[in-house]
């Protein structure tokens, strides 16, 4: 083990980092070791992946001492941060400038960096066909992780980008599965028309994340965007129905629609959906199948994530 490289990974207990902490330890006889990163060791998740055999460390995002504890020694590291735990894209982007510091004081070799686009980019503030949030974001989720590449890129860091996809375990776990409508019929609603909704299995943006260390220094300096299929509304509403054995729906509601529903962060992710929708072909074009497949080769369509995982969606 001593001769192994490190993989110091950041939400080690999430579903991005526990997916790249499985498959390194599921690669006994791989180039790495894992390091994974929790501010709770004494969480069951955590006692789970020491049980594994994986290195378990305790560190805050927000406390750069614990971090740079937590990465001295390493080789790499997979860098996330969670918005939907505080909400605020100006948190999110000073723990993504923590990291990149931390990286830079660790010396790192390789660094994955979990990221979104800047939608401003696309649609500029006084754009008015998606309303502004929180007076300086179109998506706040999306924005504040791509306003903070340049934290790595102007830091010189050996850095690849990661351009993730919609979770399918979102219809575990966001509420997103098939709601029941007053004429009892079931349905899943998104505001992306008939356009293409890029999505993967959690556990597979992990799994890609190892190849991408396997590669090494050539994907260092890249963009990589993963996706394990990109599907209709129809498509998934298909897909659904033969899994869970009920016919589902699509609706397609607008933008608006989905911005009003009451739930913490609709705004956020009407926005995100109608950028989704009004840029599909950038979008999709930018995660690549294929691509992700030759990092990842045992990567999930939307059937095989419910073939497994179809009895865990909540249905009323």
């Amino acid at each position: 083990m001593s001769d192994k490289k490190i993989i110091a990974v950041v939400g080690a207990t999430g579903a991005q980092g526990g997916g790249l902490v499985r498959a390194i330890l599921d690669d006994q006889g791989g180039p790495f070791a894992v390091r994974a990163i929790t501010r709770n060791v004494d969480s069951e998740k955590a006692q789970e992946l020491a049980r594994m055999g994986a290195e378990v460390v305790a560190a805050d995002i927000d406390d750069a001492e614990s971090l740079n504890r937590a990465l001295a020694g390493a080789y790499g590291a997979y860098f996330v941060t969670n918005f939907w735990e505080h909400f605020s894209p100006e948190k999110e982007m000073e723990q993504a400038r923590a990291l990149a510091d931390a990286a830079q004081q660790a010396g790192l070799q390789h660094v994955i960096w979990s990221t979104l686009e800047d939608t401003r980019k696309w649609v500029p503030l006084d754009d008015d066909s998606m309303p502004t949030l929180m007076e300086s974001y179109k998506v706040p989720h999306f924005d504040s992780k791509g306003a903070s590449d340049s934290y790595f890129t102007e830091l010189g860091l050996p850095v690849t980008f990661l351009l993730t996809s919609f979770y399918w375990d979102n219809f575990i776990h966001f509420g997103m599965g098939p709601q029941k409508g007053p004429d009892g019929k079931y349905a899943i609603a998104f505001p992306i028309d008939d356009k293409r909704l890029s999505g993967i299995a959690a556990e597979d943006i992990g799994r890609t994340a190892y190849g991408i260390f396997k590669r090494g220094p050539e994907l260092i300096g890249q963009t990589v965007g993963i996706a394990g299929e990109h599907l209709t509304g129809p498509e998934m509403a298909a897909a659904l129905s033969k899994a869970l054995g009920f016919e589902v729906h699509y609706n397609a509601v607008t933008p608006e629609m989905y911005r009003s529903f009451d739930f913490p962060g609709a705004e956020d992710l009407g926005n995100m959906f109608q950028f989704k929708r009004d840029f599909n072909d950038y979008f999709c074009g930018a995660r690549k199948v294929e691509e992700t497949r030759a990092l990842n080769p045992a990567l999930q369509s939307f059937d095989d994530w419910l073939a497994n995982n179809a009895r865990r969606i909540p249905i009323e």
